[in-house]
């Protein structure tokens, strides 16, 4: 009677032979990926500060400079200079000296004491649109601040008739970090775990000893799973030490369980390990390989909410982000981390995971089965 695993011993520990005896394999498996986290970790930040602003101040007067000093004061602003004309307040931001200028024209004061508008023009460079919308944001709010701030002496009042009082949850220091270092977890383990496994039978077939698997007496899923665990225990202990650097040197906080993290990190990596081995049993070459590879990771980064909102997509890409591993995985990271969700309050990811797993392994098992044919 043939058993559906057969010879998978035999096939794990030549694999684990082949991955502990390669160092360059194991070195590229874990250094990128650490590598990756640490470096997007601290250069993807929403948090824009010190924007260059110039200033043409033609009031010259206590309130001009005062205002100017508030614009500078709210820390989004970083003044650079003052120019003597709207000509070199043009040519600043054109030059890239300066992303914002302000022309505060000579009759400021004299409106503002007179209780009439006073006006001060503010030129965004839009090239950067999230320069651009903080910047806008920033000196509307102090517009606003400023204006609410007058009507209310002029009125007498102490208080504002209205406020709101939000409350930020999870992450109330609004830290970026906290946002983006669980979605770069994810791509991480996606490029180390995909390329590896798409080059195992490539790498067979290239040095001619596929051959020699085929005539030998294993089943076609006892070797995909001899090809996939070894690479399985090597991806956990990467992830292991992803968590690690980021609760250690991000400080971003675990409120959730442990264990959650690492079911939802074992799911996830075995439906990679089992694309890879979809795309190995494909690409005749190398480059087939790594091509191939590109051509998934990319939208995982597009498409994955990574960085875009998924429900500001069309909906076509919606359906697209649906189909994409990375998209579980790095909800229910931001989720277990930051929100301490439990594997009860999201198993639908968990179920989504645990099928794309079983349904790449499936597929690569009966691809191979039918190039055999």
């Amino acid at each position: 009677m043939k058993t559906p695993f057969r010879g998978f011993t035999a096939i794990l520990l030549k694999e684990f032979t082949v991955v502990f005896r390669d160092p360059t394999t194991l070195f590229f498996m874990f250094f990128p990926p650490l590598m990756q986290i640490i470096a997007f970790g601290y250069a993807l930040d929403n948090d824009v500060r010190n924007i260059r602003v110039v200033v043409l101040d033609q009031d010259r007067t206590f309130e001009s400079r005062l205002f100017t000093a508030r614009l500078q004061n709210t820390g989004t602003f970083k003044l650079t200079g003052e120019v003597g004309s709207v000509e070199e307040l043009s040519a600043a931001i054109r030059q890239g000296k300066a992303y914002v200028g302000v022309q505060i024209p000579p009759d400021f004061t004299r409106n503002l004491r007179a209780a009439r508008n006073a006006q001060v023009q503010v030129l965004i460079d839009g090239s950067s649109s999230t320069i651009a919308m903080q910047a806008l944001q920033t000196s509307m709010g102090l517009a606003l601040r400023e204006s609410l701030l007058t009507t209310m002496r002029e009125a007498g009042r102490r208080e504002l008739p209205l406020e709101v009082r939000p409350q930020i949850l999870y992450n109330p220091t609004m830290k970026s970090a906290n946002f983006f270092v669980p979605g770069v977890m994810g791509l991480a383990l996606q490029i180390a775990t995909m390329v590896t496994t798409a080059l195992s039978l490539v790498r067979e077939r290239e040095r001619g000893t596929l051959e020699n698997l085929l005539v030998s007496p294993l089943s076609r899923a006892g070797l995909m799973l001899g090809k996939l665990v070894p690479y399985l225990c090597t991806s956990m202990a990467m992830a292991t030490c992803i968590f690690l650097v980021a609760r250690w040197v991000f400080q971003i906080p675990i409120r959730g369980a442990v264990p959650a993290l690492f079911v939802a990190a074992f799911l996830y990596i075995f439906a990679l390990l089992s694309v890879g081995l979809l795309i190995s049993t494909v690409a005749q070459n190398h480059m087939q390989a790594l091509q191939m590879c590109m051509a998934l990771i990319l939208p995982s980064v597009f498409f994955s909410g990574f960085i875009f909102p998924i429900e500001n997509m069309p909906r076509i890409f919606q359906w697209l982000s649906a189909c994409i591993p990375a998209t579980y995985f790095i909800e229910l990271m931001r989720a277990i981390m930051l929100r301490g969700a439990s594997i009860a309050d999201y198993l639908l990811n968990y179920a989504v995971l645990s099928g794309m797993a079983l349904g790449f392994f499936a597929l690569c098992v009966l691809r191979f089965r039918q190039r055999l044919g």
